[in-house]
């Protein structure tokens, strides 16, 4: 994965627009994700097929 960079600041001062999420529950959020990608291509492989790791 590249870096993750951004700056809200530009969208907060012209659009008065405030974040929903907070950058922890962001991480939080994409471990969840990436856990539950590993879970799913181990129980693929577990039943015999093969679990193709596009994000490696």
């Amino acid at each position: 994965m590249g870096t993750l960079l951004g700056d809200p600041s530009k969208a907060k001062e012209k659009l008065g627009w405030q974040p929903k999420t907070t950058f922890d529950e962001l991480v939080s959020e994409m471990v969840e994700k990436d856990l539950e990608s590993a879970r799913h291509d181990a129980l693929i492989e577990r039943e015999g097929y093969r679990a193709y790791r596009f994000k490696e």
